[in-house]
């Protein structure tokens, strides 16, 4: 028990179930090999990738060391020449002398800190991972405890430290807009567009210290507008039943169209790869699917737009028909006039005053709950009285019988009778007058 505590300790945390399948996708690992060289299943290593179970032991060392990601390259320092008089003043040669440390670019701005992927109407990022960390000799580097300060660094002094509210107006204010527009696409509808973002940052200043040490915060508050705009529940609104009209213009009508008419979860992949310029693991994971399944999605949804778009079904290679529905779907989310989402302050307001309520509600609801309990307990009977049957009535039972009626002559012997007073045989012969 001893030896297998100290294994499990020396062997270093493993990361979230999302970044270990990202970090061998990005080694060009399958499951099948993973699976081969660490001594187990595919089914053991997906279970390991989808959070369900964790490796242990020996597994649990190998599988880290698999996944885990190069280490940096220390850039390799030139010989120091020592002097006769620097050697007499005592300085030691480089060799002796320990190395210092590599040189990091400077951090950026508070408001930098947070990574948001790139809005529909700017340039596509560049083919490395959008949500990369960076990484130093010791491996990756760990998620900012919160936002705008990297995880253990001290406070300077003087440096006014960012509150919460601040944190989330800033992230509010940079990715919101452009949040809009591209749920704006999902949908096709644009009261329904700012509800969903709306919405989703009120639900994110709710769960505010979960999404502020996560390690994409504009990723967690798109996947939750992206979910709540898809909601079936919406078209059972009034409001919400039938999507807005379509563009004027021939061409960005003919896109809309067919963004519309492409079934919910091709339609959220291709805008998450082609629209918000994810990569392809990263896209799988957010729409809750494998590599495989997002990668068949996306080649269908774009054949079914290229049916709507010659010059889509003329372009010569896959990046460049990325390309041009990346700037084909900036230019219809630009083009088209969306609401301006509340302030982010009306938003903070609002998730609180809900939150206030439902607590209000929940409160209200167990205090009925007892009183009911307790009135019931009170009026109820401390013990079982068997019901009385209701009367019926019942047939083929004879009327009741009883002597007859006394006439008159009956009711004078029964006088006289009761009159005289009989000795021997005269009682049995009354004299009747």
């Amino acid at each position: 028990m001893t030896r297998s505590t100290t294994d499990e300790a020396a062997v270093p945390p493993l990361p979230s179930p999302k970044e270990r399948r990202r970090l061998r996708e990005a080694k060009s690992l399958s499951e099948d090999e993973v699976a081969a060289a660490v001594g187990v299943t595919r089914a053991t290593v997906r279970s390991w990738e989808t959070g369900r179970t964790s490796p242990r032991g020996r597994k649990r060392a190998l599988y880290a060391k698999l996944i885990a990601p190069e280490p940096a390259v220390k850039p390799t320092t030139k010989p120091t020449v020592v002097t006769a008089k620097a050697a007499a003043a005592g300085a030691r040669p480089a060799a002796d002398r320990p190395a210092e440390p590599a040189a990091t670019p400077a951090a950026p701005p508070a408001a930098t800190d947070l990574p948001e992927a790139p809005p529909l109407p700017e340039a596509p990022p560049p083919p490395s991972e959008p949500h990369a960390r960076a990484e130093t000799a010791d491996g990756p580097s760990r998620a900012p405890e919160a936002p705008g300060r990297p995880s253990g660094a001290a406070e300077a002094p003087g440096e006014r430290r960012t509150s919460p509210a601040e944190a989330f107006d800033e992230l509010y204010a940079r990715t919101a807009p452009g949040l809009v527009r591209q749920t704006y696409l999902l949908t096709g509808r644009r009261a329904l567009a700012r509800e969903s973002v709306e919405r989703a940052f009120e639900l994110a200043w709710q769960r505010w210290p979960e999404v502020a040490v996560d390690r994409d915060p504009a990723g967690w508050v798109r996947a939750a507008a992206y979910e709540y705009a898809m909601s079936p529940w919406n078209r059972l609104r009034r409001t919400h039943r039938h999507p807005d009209a379509p563009p004027t213009e021939p061409g960005k009508r003919a896109l809309f169209d067919a963004l519309l008419d492409l079934p919910p979860a091709y339609r959220r992949t291709l805008l998450l790869y082609d629209g918000v310029g994810l990569d392809l693991p990263e896209t799988a994971a957010e729409t809750e699917a494998s590599t495989p399944a997002a990668a068949g999605r996306l080649m269908t949804a774009r054949a079914a737009v290229a049916e709507r778009l010659p010059e889509l079904a003329e372009a010569d290679s896959p990046a460049e028909q990325s390309a041009l529905l990346h700037d084909r779907l900036g230019g219809l989310a630009r083009a088209e006039h969306v609401p301006v989402p509340r302030p982010a302050r009306a938003v903070r307001t609002g998730s609180e005053n809900k939150a206030r309520l439902w607590t209000r509600a929940a409160v209200a609801g167990v205090a009925l709950l007892i009183a009911v309990t307790g009135l019931t307990l009170h009026t109820a009977p401390t013990h079982y009285e068997q019901p009385i049957s209701p009367p019926e009535r019942v047939g083929g039972v004879p009327p009741r019988g009883g002597p007859q009626k006394l006439t008159a002559q009956d009711l004078k012997l029964q006088k006289s009778l009761s009159e005289q007073l009989a000795h021997g045989p005269e009682r049995l012969v009354p004299q009747l007058e």
